[in-house]
C-alpha cells in the first residue's frame, strides 16, 4: 500500500509506469511527473478502467474512498462505464439547462417587448438578487424551498417589494421552461403566502409632479402588450376619465368625426361629455379595426363581449415597474387636475367639469354636459399638447405647448 511519502518519492521516467495501492487502485506516474489516480476492474470479462483525478489534488484517503465507492457500485453489478456516462449526462444537461441558461434565454426573447428601463431592472434583479444562489441549479430540480430561501434574502433587506417581484420573475421563467420541456412543474406556486405582504398603495396614488411625468409617458409608450391595453394606457392620461369609465368605453358614445365622447359619468349619474384631442382621436383610430365592430371599445381578452378587466391598465403598468405607491390607473385624474390647475392655469370651474364632478353654479343647480364646452375643448387639446412636449422637450417647448390652441 502507498503512502504520502512514497508518493512523493516518486519520480518521473522515460515512460509511464504504475504505482499500485492495492483493490484495483493505483498511480500512474507520467513522465511530465504528474500522478493520475486510476482504479482498474474487470466486467464481463474485459477490463476496465476508471479516472479518479491527479494527486495531491485527490488525497491518498479521498483516491481510497472513491475505489471503494467503485468497489460497492461493482459488487451490485453496476457498469462503471455507463455510470460514468450517465453522470457526465446529467453534468452536460445541468449545465445546458441551468436556471441561469434558462431565465436568460426567456429574457432574451421577452426583452424584446419591454421599454429598455423595464428590461434593465428585470436583469439587474435577476444578476443581484437570483443567480448568485440557484443560477447553477438545474431548473427541474429547483425546490420552492430554496426559491424561499432566495426570497428571504431580499425581505432581509427591507426590499418586501423586490421580493414579490423576484417570485414573479421566478415562475415566469419556471413557465418558461415548462414550455420549452425542460421542467415539469412551477415550484413558486407553493408559495403563495410566504412572503410578507406588500405595503399597502395608497389610496389612489399618482404622479403630480412635472418632473416625474416624461419618465411615465415613456414608459407608456414603451409598452408592447395587446394593442387594446396599448391604447388604453396611451389614451388613459388624455382623457382622465375614471378607470371603470375608461374600460367600459362604447363605440356608440364616440364620434371621432367630432372629436367627442359622450357616456353616463359613474360616479354623478349625469350625462358627460369629453372632447378629444387630436392625439385621443389618433388612438382610437387606431385601435378601431382591430375593435369597432364590436361594443366596446376596449374589450375584455377571455370574452370580446365584456369590457376588459378593472385591473388591467393597473397590472399593466405594475408590468412596466411604475410602483404601486406612486402610481395607479385612478392617479391619471389627479394629475391632470393638479398641472391643469398649477402649470396650465386653467380655472378650477373647467377642471373639476371635465373630472365630472359634481359642480354647481351660482344657483345651486348641476352643470350640464356641454357647460364650458369651448373652453373645455381648448384645455384638452392643450393638455394633450403638453403632454407631448414633456414626452419630448426638444420638438416643442413646455412653455410653447400650454399656449397652443
Amino acid at each position: 500500500m502507498l503512502t504520502d511519502k512514497a508518493i512523493r518519492a516518486l519520480k518521473p521516467r522515460e515512460k509511464p509506469y504504475k504505482a499500485s495501492d492495492g483493490l484495483g487502485l493505483y498511480l500512474l506516474v507520467q513522465p511530465t511527473g504528474s500522478r493520475l489516480w486510476r482504479f482498474k476492474y474487470r466486467h464481463g470479462g474485459k477490463e476496465g478502467v476508471e479516472s479518479l483525478g491527479a494527486y495531491p489534488e485527490v488525497s491518498l484517503a479521498l483516491a481510497r474512498q472513491k475505489r471503494d465507492e467503485l468497489r460497492r457500485l461493482r459488487a451490485i453489478g453496476v457498469d462503471l462505464a455507463a455510470h460514468r456516462r450517465a453522470i457526465k449526462a446529467e453534468q452536460t444537461e445541468a449545465a445546458t439547462n441551468s436556471f441561469k441558461v434558462v431565465a436568460d434565454e426567456w429574457y432574451e426573447k421577452q426583452s424584446l417587448a419591454w421599454a429598455p428601463k423595464h428590461a434593465v431592472k428585470i436583469i439587474e434583479r435577476l444578476r443581484r438578487d437570483i443567480y448568485p444562489w440557484i443560477g447553477s441549479r438545474p431548473i427541474k430540480e429547483i425546490s420552492p424551498t430554496e426559491i424561499l430561501a432566495v426570497l428571504r434574502r431580499i425581505e432581509s433587506r427591507g426590499a418586501i417589494e423586490t421580493a414579490h417581484r423576484a417570485l414573479g420573475d421566478i415562475s415566469a421563467i419556471a413557465r418558461y421552461a415548462i414550455a420549452t420541456q425542460r421542467a415539469l412543474s412551477d415550484p413558486c406556486r407553493d408559495l403563495r403566502g410566504a412572503l410578507s405582504p406588500r405595503k399597502m398603495e395608497r389610496h389612489f396614488s399618482a404622479i403630480t409632479d412635472p418632473k416625474k411625468i416624461p419618465d411615465l409617458l415613456n414608459r407608456i409608450d414603451g409598452y408592447y402588450g395587446t394593442l387594446v391595453v396599448r391604447c388604453a394606457l396611451r389614451l388613459a392620461p388624455l382623457v382622465f376619465v375614471r378607470p371603470g369609465e375608461l374600460r367600459t368605453a362604447k363605440w356608440a358614445d364616440i364620434d371621432l368625426d367630432a372629436a367627442e365622447w359622450r357616456f353616463t359619468a359613474s360616479k354623478t349619474k349625469q350625462p358627460h361629455l369629453v372632447p378629444l384631442s387630436t392625439q385621443a382621436v389618433a388612438i382610437l383610430r387606431e385601435l378601431h379595426p382591430l375593435t369597432g365592430r364590436r361594443e366596446y371599445v376596449f374589450p375584455g381578452e377571455r370574452s370580446p363581449l365584456r369590457p376588459m378587466s378593472e385591473n388591467t391598465v393597473n397590472v399593466a403598468l405594475r408590468s412596466l415597474d411604475v410602483p404601486k405607491e406612486e402610481m395607479s390607473g385612478h392617479g391619471f385624474r389627479a394629475m391632470a387636475r393638479t398641472v391643469l390647475d398649477e402649470v396650465l392655469k386653467f380655472p378650477a370651474h373647467l377642471i373639476e367639469a371635465q373630472l365630472a364632478h359634481a359642480v354647481r353654479d351660482a344657483n345651486g343647480r348641476a352643470y350640464n354636459r356641454t357647460t364650458h364646452i369651448d373652453e373645455r375643448r381648448v384645455m384638452m387639446q392643450q393638455w394633450a399638447n403638453y403632454l407631448d412636449a414633456l414626452r419630448n422637450p426638444k420638438v416643442v417647448s413646455i412653455q410653447t405647448a400650454a399656449r397652443v390652441s
